[in-house]
């Protein structure tokens, strides 16, 4: 038996090289008759020694890794079914019951106050009708005067005239004597109220004029009436315009109107450059007769008879 025998004890000897390992060795991973035998023979393993263990610190690790993987496809498939975040409320479900409560009870109030006044307004411009006959009355108190429909803005040829209402009035003064005051430009004096006021008032702005287009609608041009609304305009114009002398203190201390003129001064707007429009700049004046003035005229907005005042500052 040599050095290359299986199983040999011989040692190699001094300067000779090392034996070579026999090819005829099992290949990896298949085990020999010998080696079943010991694996399956335990009681003829030397006492006091331990079977061999496999470290598992790998095998563990990979568990470890294989249920992290499972917990993060759970969570992915329980965000995938829950959908996108859903956002904070806003407006007004952001609010709590009782404001939610209020804030819905106020828009009702002016979903209705809207469709009211469209349905007034529409009864207003619509031809006559069952409704405005019957409601007429109540159409008019809620459209006038702050919500009247004017169609010129619209027509062909709009208003391009400046109209001028002045007046002048005959007035007792304190000492008995009857004298005429001079010409008052009532239209020029509400002008001046209006230029540079953000808030003008609806009386500076559309009194005095509403009420000359009222009276010249219902006159003729020799200034006769046409029926009862006629009169109605005459006593209308005629109590603005006493009012509006008292407001001025015309004829003075303790001075009393007497009757009342009126006219008006008409102006063409001159046309823009561009345009070939052809208009005459000469105004046109229409005067109205003397209307007397009754004490249910100064009873209506005016001093009375014994009431003080100062003369009229010269416009």
């Amino acid at each position: 038996m040599d050095a290359y025998d299986k199983g040999s004890n011989a040692r190699p000897v001094p300067g000779e090289p090392a034996a070579a390992v026999p090819d005829s060795l099992p290949p990896e991973g298949h085990e020999t008759a010998d080696d079943r035998e010991t694996s399956d023979s335990p009681e003829q393993k030397p006492s006091g020694e331990a079977p061999a263990r496999i470290p598992q610190q790998y095998g563990d690790q990979q568990r470890d890794d294989l249920q992290y993987d499972r917990q993060d496809d759970q969570q992915y498939v329980d965000a995938a079914l829950a959908g996108p975040p859903v956002p904070p409320p806003t407006g007004i479900a952001a609010l709590s019951l009782p404001y939610q409560i209020a804030a819905a009870l106020a828009l009702a109030v002016v979903a209705v106050a809207a469709c009211v006044h469209v349905g007034m307004v529409f009864l207003h411009v619509a031809p006559s009708n069952t409704v405005t006959k019957q409601h007429g009355q109540a159409i008019d108190e809620w459209i006038y005067p702050e919500f009247e429909q004017n169609w010129k803005l619209f027509a062909p040829n709009p208003l391009q005239q400046n109209i001028a209402v002045q007046v002048r009035a005959d007035v007792r003064a304190a000492d008995g004597e009857i004298r005429t005051t001079r010409w008052y430009d009532l239209s020029a004096l509400d002008g001046a109220a209006i230029d540079g006021n953000l808030l003008p008032s609806h009386t500076q702005q559309n009194e005095l004029r509403r009420a000359w287009d009222f009276f010249v609608a219902t006159h003729d041009n020799a200034n006769r009436p046409n029926g009862l609304r006629g009169s109605l305009s005459e006593k209308y114009l005629r109590r603005i315009v006493v009012l509006r002398l008292d407001r001025e203190q015309a004829g003075g201390r303790g001075a009393v109107v007497q009757q009342v003129q009126v006219r008006s001064r008409t102006t063409n707007v001159p046309p823009p450059k561009w345009s070939q429009e052809q208009v005459s700049d000469k105004p046109i004046v229409r005067v109205l007769p003397w209307w007397p003035v009754s004490e249910a005229d100064r009873a209506a907005g005016t001093r009375p008879a014994e009431s003080t005042g100062t003369e009229a500052a010269a416009r």
